[in-house]
């Protein structure tokens, strides 16, 4: 209904009541333009990705907010003051941000005197012996043609990169960071240099002559097997399984449960590596593994090659002249003598070398890792330097085993 008429006579406002709205509008406006402000700043300090929040930037007292209003002076002197506070935080952006980029990208001139350093990343003792296996593959690493084109590291550095990702199989993202490179490169160079090492080194015959053998072979040893010329034994390493079904009834061992590649590792009596086989599927068996390879070829007549339970290759060896010196087999005798106990036990006391020079190997964990797709291709490549690098270590078998 309405109620202002002409006739009404207008009710004064108390002076109180006056002065009391006056105080809530400036009150207002002032919250409303210290609200203003702080959001303004967040907003600038946000554009330029500061690592800090904006009101450890700019914190100004709420007198000189107050005093602020309806003065234009003290409002341009307050932008002032913010944009002067913004440049100093993009200087300090800007010189993290040149300090990292400056920051020295991982090499191995960084490792000339920490051997320790050396050894974790390349499995090789002292950093002159990295440069000696470097220089066992010759001056063709100099001017190799890579699969995808040309590299920006230097070829030291290349080989550096290969041996870390053998060594501790470090992810090659990873690597592209702690390189300065892209993940394609990385993959690049390990691919041809892992393929390079291996023809490399393929053509020199780490298969010793008779003489070498025995001269070399540990007293112990020549006394109670003085004909054995090489020590075989299988070893397996895990791959993720294939996508085509074929592949993977292929790759599946019952042994390790899963998909493998495996490969025959020989080494003299003295601790030298000087037979590794190609790579073959998990479910391929150690007399299979045996057949193809050549081995019967390779040793002379009279020789004796000391092996495992599972090699039952005597009638493979026999045509050559060739024994096989490998634990006895119970076939369902109720006891065994003890003449034959203590064949058997001398057997396994020499055979374990061979356990211990795979066990060297696995040190480069890209052998205890699943390998992807491609390095499952290179599997045969990658298990024969990773044990070509075995020879260039100190000897664990002693003179005396």
């Amino acid at each position: 209904m309405p109620s202002v008429f002409p006739w009404t006579k207008a009710t004064e406002i108390p002076e109180a009541t006056a002065s009391r709205e006056q105080r809530a509008k400036k009150r207002s406006s002032t919250a409303t333009l210290k609200t203003t402000r702080k959001e303004k700043q967040k907003r600038l300090v946000s554009e330029q990705d500061l690592p800090f929040a904006a009101e450890e930037i700019v914190e100004l007292p709420e007198e000189t907010l107050c005093e602020s209003v309806g003065s234009s002076n003290e409002l341009n002197l307050c932008t002032v003051e913010v944009q002067t506070t913004i440049s100093i935080v993009n200087d300090m952006v800007d010189s993290s941000t040149q300090s990292y980029q400056s920051k020295e990208r991982f090499s191995y001139s960084d490792f000339v005197t920490d051997d320790k350093g050396i050894h974790y990343f390349t499995g090789l003792e002292t950093f002159d012996k990295f440069l000696f296996v470097l220089n066992t593959l010759g001056p063709a690493a100099n001017c190799l043609r890579y699969l995808y084109g040309a590299v920006s590291l230097n070829v030291t550095d290349q080989f550096f990169l290969v041996l870390i990702k053998l060594r501790q199989y470090i992810p090659n993202f990873q690597l592209s960071r702690m390189f300065g490179i892209s993940t394609s490169e990385v993959y690049n160079i390990f691919f041809t240099w892992v393929r390079f090492m291996s023809l490399q080194w393929r053509e020199i015959s780490i298969w010793p002559s008779q003489d070498v053998v025995r001269f070399y072979s540990p007293t112990d040893f020549t006394s109670k097997f003085p004909t054995t010329r090489v020590i075989i034994d299988g070893t397996e390493c895990p791959i993720k399984r294939p996508k085509m079904p074929s592949a993977q009834q292929s790759t599946f061992s019952t042994y390790k449960n899963r998909n493998t590649v495996k490969a025959v590792i020989g080494s003299t009596p003295g601790g030298l590596l000087s037979y590794v086989s190609p790579a073959f599927g998990g479910s391929t068996s150690d007399r299979q593994i045996v057949e193809r390879s050549g081995l019967n070829i390779m040793c002379n007549s009279g020789d004796s090659v000391m092996a495992d339970k599972g090699f039952n290759v005597e009638d493979l060896f026999l045509p050559y002249n060739i024994s096989l010196n490998i634990p006895t087999f119970f076939r369902k005798k109720n006891r065994m003598t003890s003449e034959t106990v203590r064949k058997d036990k001398k057997i396994s006391s020499k055979r374990i070398h061979i356990e211990r020079i795979i066990g060297l190997g696995k040190t480069y964990k890209i052998l205890k890792n699943c390998m992807n797709s491609t390095e499952t291709m290179l599997s045969g490549d990658i298990i024969f330097v990773c044990y070509m690098l075995c020879n260039f270590r100190s000897g664990i078998v002693s003179r005396n085993a």
